[in-house]
């Protein structure tokens, strides 16, 4: 059981080069990383995690295709506030969302053949208005990948939760395991989570579709279907007329906005894509608008043609006529009782169905948080590590820090997709908003220098897609902010200026670390005038001898060994040991009447500098290599806060000198018996393919390596 790492080496002067493969063993420590994550994949295996398009509208789509699951119930919550007299008006609030859906898709077809290098809304917003405009895109999209992950998790435990009635009270620790699985999954690849996540997303059509088909095909030859909340009255909390009116039902439209969540993910997702990019992505985006609106539509006229009647308790609502005990369902889960039969394989199949995809759902965040935090690390406004892709060539820092945030919220709104679901769509409609914005800023200053007929004719009927774009995703934003602001809505508000400071702070930091790192033009590049070694001895051992060997060997200017007096007697049998053993290092012993070593040490190096500063102090200590993890919690802590003093002293190198106890001796056997469990017969790694050429190394290399 073993892994493989390449090297490759470059010759003095840059005379050729050669690559080799070494096998390494797993230790006992990344056993468990590697059976759940995998194996690591080298580099030059990243075209083989490109997906299709039968792979990628599983993969990207998922978030979209989902909400038609949540997206119609939440616009019936709303208007049920208003009592049974309002749900007519979910025809025309359905209408509207599905127009808003065609038109967004249309535009992010734009983006996608202009900007197809991943950088999605952000990239489009920076080149286009700047760099202010960028971060708030960043921030908008970072917030809301977070809220997708928890509200499609919770939305699909809840969904699981009307199947099955004993889930009830638990979930916020199914919700949370749920999105640890969905971590791992996608700790080992988008290729593997996305061959994951292929047959629920299909499942989910499938269950959706037949589901619509029979449902209206039922209505239309004459059968009446009712669902099991017909009978019950909703109480309206109060009457609404005029503007308060007016004002709930924009507020029905912005949750039923819901349902465009994820769309912006395949334009931050198109470098994912196999060849050609652009046009798979684009086809995907097409394919995803055409079975959303279908969906969402004919869900909320099942909704509307069965009278499904549903109420959000926190509002005041109440449901008049319902017998005791009454658990309400959500919206689809009534759909399918009363379309296929309650209890029916079919009704199980479809809630199973559909908390998969709900669950899954959270995948699209998935991989487009990683991709957007890389690209912003790259620019220096998150932090390096998240720019660096992992064992599997996905970009783990990433896919970790996601679900971390995303467990905290789940935690805090206890895994309620109703409390969650106010705080959500505000960031991905203003990322919506300047991503348009920015693509008319784009054909306007490509339409200035382009000649040629065809291509102005082109740009100009983008341009006008992405102009409706901008004005309807802005329009809609106002209305968001404007009847969510005070159902939580001003929580994401606050948090992306928040968010956007953040991102500037660092990348003012990495700036000025850059800047303090530049060398001048004349920088002096002479050697220190001496090298003063200092080896630290507490006691005469097999490490303090290796240590001291070890700085002899490098013939600095000047040696000395240092001890703390702490016990007059053990220093003075600590000398005796020393000269008996003829060391050939002088020992210096520091008087320390307060027993405090660093502090005694920190100070006679402090004065070595003070008397030439023109001198570097090399301070040798020597340390113990454990093999458990207890092991660290009794040995190496007073060399630990050592060197931390030692370190923020100007002109002192620290240099840790090991020594590998029995115990770590044993772990060293214990990987190798991984070797045997494996089937391999190797002794240690082995040199796989010998390198050639000038760069080559040595050819006793062979375990030096």
């Amino acid at each position: 059981m073993c892994t493989t790492r390449s090297y490759t080496l470059t010759g003095a002067g840059g005379r050729g080069t050669a690559s080799y493969d070494l096998a390494v063993p797993l230790s006992l420590a990344s056993l468990p990383k590697r059976l759940f994550v995998g194996r690591p994949l080298q580099s030059d295996r990243l075209g083989e995690t490109l997906l299709p398009k039968k792979i990628a509208l599983p993969v990207f789509a998922s978030d979209a295709l989902s909400s038609v699951a949540y997206a119609p119930e939440e616009i019936l919550l709303v208007l049920g506030i208003g009592g049974v007299s309002l749900l007519h008006l979910s025809w025309y609030l359905a209408a509207g969302v599905a127009v808003l859906m065609l038109v967004v898709v249309a535009s992010y077809r734009q983006n996608v053949h202009a900007y197809p290098s991943g950088g999605g809304d952000y990239e489009v917003a920076t080149t286009n208005l700047g760099r202010s405009a960028g971060l708030i895109v960043a921030s908008a999209l970072l917030v809301d990948y977070v809220l997708t992950v928890a509200v499609s998790a919770s939305a699909g435990v809840a969904n699981l939760a009307s199947a099955f009635r004993s889930l009830h009270g638990h979930e916020v620790a199914v919700t949370v395991s749920i999105v640890v699985v969905i971590t791992l999954l996608n700790l080992r690849g988008v290729r593997e989570s996305g061959t994951a996540f292929a047959i629920p997303t299909y499942g989910f059509m499938v269950g959706v579709g037949v589901m619509l088909a029979v449902g209206l095909t039922k209505i239309a030859t004459g059968d009446h279907l009712q669902a099991e909340s017909a009978g019950y009255h909703i109480q309206a909390t109060r009457d609404f007329t005029g503007l308060a009116l007016m004002v709930l039902v924009l507020r029905a439209f912005a949750s039923g906005c819901a349902a465009l969540t994820g769309v912006e993910a395949i334009s931050n997702g198109v470098p994912a894509f196999k060849k050609p990019k652009s046009r798979n992505a684009a086809t995907t985006l097409a394919l995803l608008g055409g079975l959303a609106v279908t969906m969402f539509l004919g869900i909320v006229a099942l909704a509307v043609l069965t009278d499904v009647h549903v109420i959000d308790p926190a509002t005041g609502g109440k449901l008049l006529g319902t017998p005791p005990g009454y658990q309400q369902r959500t919206v689809i889960a009534q759909i399918g009782a009363t379309v296929f039969g309650a209890g029916s394989v079919p009704f199980i199949y479809l809630q199973f169905v559909t908390a998969l995809i709900l669950v899954l759902a959270a995948n699209t965040a998935f991989n487009g948080f990683p991709v957007l935090g890389s690209i912003l690390a790259r620019d220096g406004y998150l932090p390096r590590q998240l720019h660096t892709r992992g064992d599997r060539l996905a970009y783990s820092n990433g896919i970790v820090l996601l679900a971390a945030f995303a467990c905290l919220l789940i935690v805090a709104f206890k895994a309620s997709p109703t409390r969650l679901i106010q705080l959500y769509i505000v960031g991905v409609f203003v990322s919506f908003t300047l991503s348009q914005s920015g693509m008319i800023r784009h054909w306007n200053r490509h339409l200035r220098s382009e000649a040629d007929p065809a291509q102005r004719r082109h740009m100009k009927r983008s341009r006008v897609i992405n102009s409706i774009g901008a004005v309807i995703t802005g329009t809609v934003l106002i209305i968001v902010l404007f009847t969510k602001f005070t159902h939580g809505a001003y929580i994401v508000v606050i948090a992306m200026p928040i968010v956007y400071a953040t991102m500037v702070a660092i990348q003012r930091h990495y700036n000025t670390v850059r800047r303090e790192l530049v060398p001048d033009p004349d920088e002096d590049t002479t050697l220190p005038s001496r090298i003063h070694a200092v080896v630290l001895v507490s006691k005469i051992h097999k490490a303090t001898l290796q240590a001291v060997n070890y700085a002899r060997a490098t013939r600095p200017s000047t040696l000395v060994a240092v001890t703390v007096q702490v016990d007059p007697q053990d220093a003075r049998a600590l000398q005796l040991e020393w000269d008996r053993r003829r060391i050939p290092v002088s020992l210096v012993v520091l008087d320390s009447p307060f027993r405090e070593v660093t502090s005694s040490v920190v100070d006679y190096v402090r004065d070595v500098r003070r008397e030439s500063p023109r001198d570097v102090v090399i301070v040798y200590v020597p340390e113990y290599v454990v093999g458990h993890w207890w092991e660290h919690l009794l040995h190496n802590q007073s060399a630990l806060r050592l060197k931390t003093r030692l370190r923020f002293q100007p002109g002192v190198m620290v240099t840790s000198v090991p020594w590998q106890l029995r115990s770590s001796r044993s772990r060293a056997e214990r990987e190798e018996l991984i070797y045997a469990v494996a089937g391999d017969t190797r002794k240690g790694p082995e040199t796989r393919r010998r390198p050639t050429g000038p760069g080559g190394p040595p050819a006793d290399s062979k375990g030096a390596a």
